[in-house]
């Protein structure tokens, strides 16, 4: 790396330093030469570096070679205006992985071919964007659950009557095929069946819920049954509030996302694990789209396992409907799950790497006025 002696103070007045460390997302001012003039707190996170070897350093020796962020900055510094790109990997080997931001460059006008270069990392945004992306297809589910329990049962009724009147005076030979009639109208019918949960339209009733009582449950189901081979580590906050919720619900969903990582490590595995973890997050709050209340979802609630990991290229598509990798999987596990947890105004992700998947559910604490504020409660009546 390109060292260069840091400079002795901030370039930054006091009050402006104390702003400028309070951003939370990574700030970073680049000399002429490419030093880092400056760097916030964030940036210094980001990095992985503290910021005064940030200011030993050039911008070049931090980033991805030929990054497009060192020829944005000389755009900026020709062109004398601000400049936006988005969905830049900024992922070196000291910043191991994937690190998408969206970057925004702007000029100094104070400070001669000086820049500044805001950091915006893709995480939160995206969890946004396919929050409503994740309701949007459980609405068309739901849609599609009610016209096919009015259009499809009626008649396959008709149909399996029909197989089991022929099955009755049917050779063996032709026994055998009214009976695979018989079995497919039947599977057809309990998977209409399973649709219609999407098509339930009532409100959710809610009550204050302990987390970790539901996680204790499920993770007894789990060890009795399907997960009886696999080893499960517990990492609760005990401070953690309540929730607002359903409890059978809850039950429902975390069953569900703990038989899929079972599932997921498989019984061959000696060195299966599943944790279960519990935190508060005071800093996560949603916007809700036509609606200028903000719901905070403080409550974070982690499955993560072992396993081999989801496949990249069905993770952005891993709550829609239909969409599994399970050879005789209908893939409406977790559409419901994220219909569930959508209902209840909150959030569900997913991240993936080898021997590394969680499943993080943002949710609304409880209070005993309903949820965290009145203006809260109000908008998240309509995110269901």
């Amino acid at each position: 790396m390109n060292a260069i002696e840091p400079q002795a103070t901030s370039l930054l007045p006091g009050s402006a330093d104390i702003v400028f460390n309070a951003l939370p997302h990574p700030v970073l001012m680049v000399a002429p030469d490419g030093r880092i003039a400056e760097a916030n707190v964030a940036a210094e996170d980001f990095f992985e570096i503290s910021v005064p070897v940030l200011r030993r350093h050039v911008l070049r020796d931090l980033v991805p070679f030929g990054s497009p962020l060192l020829a944005l900055i000389e755009q900026v510094r020709g062109r004398a205006a601000p400049v936006n790109e988005y969905r830049v990997d900024l992922g070196t080997p000291r910043n191991s992985g994937e690190r998408i931001v969206d970057l925004h460059v702007a000029p100094v006008p104070e400070r001669r071919d000086h820049v500044v270069v805001m950091l915006l990392e893709r995480t939160i945004a995206d969890k946004m964007d396919r929050q409503l992306t994740h309701r949007g297809a459980a609405r068309s589910v739901s849609a599609l659950a009610a016209m096919l329990a009015h259009e499809i049962k009626n008649p396959l009724s008709g149909i399996r009557g029909a197989a089991q009147l022929l099955e009755q005076s049917a050779g063996d030979d032709d026994r055998t095929l009214t009976r695979v009639i018989c079995d497919e109208a039947d599977r057809i019918v309990k998977l209409v069946d399973r649709m219609e949960v999407f098509s339930d339209q009532r409100p959710v009733e809610r009550e204050s819920v302990n987390i970790h009582v539901v996680l204790d449950h499920v993770k007894r189901l789990a060890q009795t049954g399907f997960a009886r081979h696999i080893k499960f580590v517990q990492e609760y906050d005990p401070s953690l509030p309540p929730v607002l919720a359903n409890r059978d619900q809850l039950i429902q969903v975390f069953l569900n996302l703990v038989k899929n990582a079972a599932e997921a490590i498989g019984e061959a595995a000696p060195e299966g694990e599943i944790q279960l973890t519990t935190a508060f997050r005071p800093g996560m709050r949603l916007s809700i789209p036509g609606n200028k209340s903000r719901v905070s979802l403080p409550l974070e609630f982690c499955v993560r396992d072992n396993g081999p990991g989801v496949p990249e290229d069905l993770l952005p598509h891993l709550f829609d409907p239909f969409v599994t990798t399970k050879p005789k999987g209908s893939g409406l596990g977790l559409a419901l799950v994220a219909k569930i947890i959508g209902d209840h105004g909150g959030i569900i992700e997913c991240e993936s790497q080898p021997r590394h998947t969680i499943f993080r559910v943002l949710m609304p604490m409880f209070t005993e006025t309903g949820l965290a504020g009145s203006a809260e409660a109000a908008g998240l009546a309509g995110l269901g």
